[in-house]
């Protein structure tokens, strides 16, 4: 994956418990310092007999986090060569064939990066954090990440339905669930047991597709911990399938909520933790705008959708007044305003940075009181690789030049599915897309001829 023909410059990051040295020349990564673990969040995974291979799986993910975000990306390529060393435990099992190999099928196919992952005992035992009482259903159990995104929203409340307290939430984002308590019991999964803060390094990459493996581990965790072993994915299927079939710009395939990578997360976690662990998909085959409209017609919640947030961008970038707002014109944000278009609701246009998408101008779109509206500007080509992404999305179908790599597609999304029938899966992609296609034609049409958008897809058509 990545630059694998010419050799990279390595970038060492040497992990070590506090006070301990790193070696020479290496990047040092402290526990307790660049890698924060929260009490509350390890107590909310460490509910039953402490088990130390949790508390390595986050210090791996938290250690996989930080040389992602403190190493930039080449400007002339996508992959990064890292050579990352962390304490563990039990190094016999962390080094052995069947859980090394699987961690190093994971990264690479998630990141696009070149990863060598080697592990060393610990010279301390980590802290063993209280056992609370939490309020777990007894029978069986269906994991559900969540987080302040539509389709997450919207998919828990789908499978509350189906599953009622079976299920059980875990939480992806930076707030607390419910305020991690239900009467005089603590949540479990209720927060991220670990920050990534480094001290003296800044984050300087935004790619992070490391978070396809921090959220992919939170999840099996919880399975493992609870004795369950589904998982749902909630991205419908544009999220999902869509920046693996057209990645965006000149970005590498990202693979963070396909079947492909979940399959290598199930043999990862199957090694691990000897528990068979399987990602399902309730909402692959279908638009965000079918989940949308579904959720809203079915659940008691589902007016609170525009309480959700799907835009990526953080509160310095994309602030009007004080107030914090979603940009409205990164990939993600025209994928929702597309999908709530196409479920036939309205949202308002102060939820979003870029108030409104009919302007001639790209600038002119913008909130009056937002600054930054350069159109030369990182905003301005966020904009343009979204909706030529989607663009790009709904061509596909009427494109010979794609029909091969489709096929290909389906091929290996049936093999990861468990789907030995190709021609089925290709089937439903086809239907997938042509959903997406109409969605998008109808969301072009309502911006009208004169939209800045319309006439960058235009342009490239």
């Amino acid at each position: 994956m990545g630059n694998t023909e010419a050799a990279l410059p390595q970038y060492c990051v040497d992990v070590v418990e506090s006070g301990a040295l790193a070696c020479c020349h290496w990047v040092r990564c402290e526990i307790g310092c660049d890698l924060k673990f929260d009490t509350a969040g390890l107590e909310a995974y460490c509910f039953a007999n402490w088990d130390e291979r949790v508390y390595d799986a986050f210090v791996v993910a938290a250690a996989v986090q930080f040389c992602d975000h403190t190493k930039r990306r080449p400007s002339t390529d996508w992959g990064r060569d890292f050579v990352l060393r962390v304490p563990v435990h039990d190094p016999d099992l962390w080094n052995s064939v069947a859980v090394s190999a699987a961690l190093h099928n994971d990264l690479p196919l998630l990141t696009g990066d070149q990863w060598q992952i080697t592990f060393k005992p610990r010279k301390a035992p980590a802290s063993i954090p209280r056992q609370r009482n939490f309020n777990l259903p007894d029978d069986t159990r269906v994991i559900i990440p969540f987080s302040d995104g539509l389709d997450s929203r919207a998919v828990a409340g789908l499978m509350e339905l189906k599953h009622g307290k079976k299920l059980v939430r875990v939480r992806l984002g930076s707030k607390s669930l419910n305020g991690c308590r239900t009467g005089n019991q603590q949540i479990p999964f209720a927060s991220v047991p670990y920050q990534v803060r480094p001290h003296k390094r800044r984050s300087v990459e935004t790619s992070a597709r490391s978070r396809g493996f921090k959220f992919a581990l939170l999840s099996g965790v919880a399975a493992y911990l609870s004795g369950t072993k589904q998982v749902i994915v909630p991205e419908s299927g544009q999220g999902a399938l869509g920046p693996v079939l057209v990645p965006v710009g000149q970005a590498y395939e990202d693979y963070r909520n396909h079947p492909l990578f979940t399959n290598c997360m199930e043999t990862f976690l199957s090694a691990l933790f000897q528990h068979e662990i399987h990602y399902t998909y309730p909402r692959l085959w279908h638009t965000k705008a079918e989940t949308l409209a579904e959720f809203v017609e079915n659940c008691l919640d589902g007016p609170n959708w525009t309480q959700t947030r799907s835009c990526w961008q953080g509160q310095r970038q994309v602030s009007v007044s004080g107030q914090m707002r979603q940009c409205g014109i990164c990939a993600a944000c025209i994928l929702r305003r597309m999908s709530v278009h196409a479920a036939d609701l309205t949202e308002r246009r102060y939820s979003y940075v870029w108030e409104d998408l009919t302007r001639p101008r790209f600038e002119d779109g913008a909130a009056p009181a937002f600054k930054t509206r350069k159109p030369k500007g990182a905003l301005h080509e966020y904009a343009i690789a979204g909706a030529l992404h989607l663009d790009h999305l709904a061509s596909i179908l009427r494109s010979s030049i794609d029909q091969a790599a489709l096929n290909l597609r389906a091929f290996q999304l049936g093999r990861a599915l468990g789907c030995p029938q190709a021609e089925a899966v290709r089937i439903k992609l086809v239907r997938l897309l042509e959903k997406h296609t109409e969605e998008w034609e109808g969301f072009l049409d309502s911006l009208g001829p004169r939209s800045f958008v319309t006439q960058w897809v235009s342009k490239e058509r």
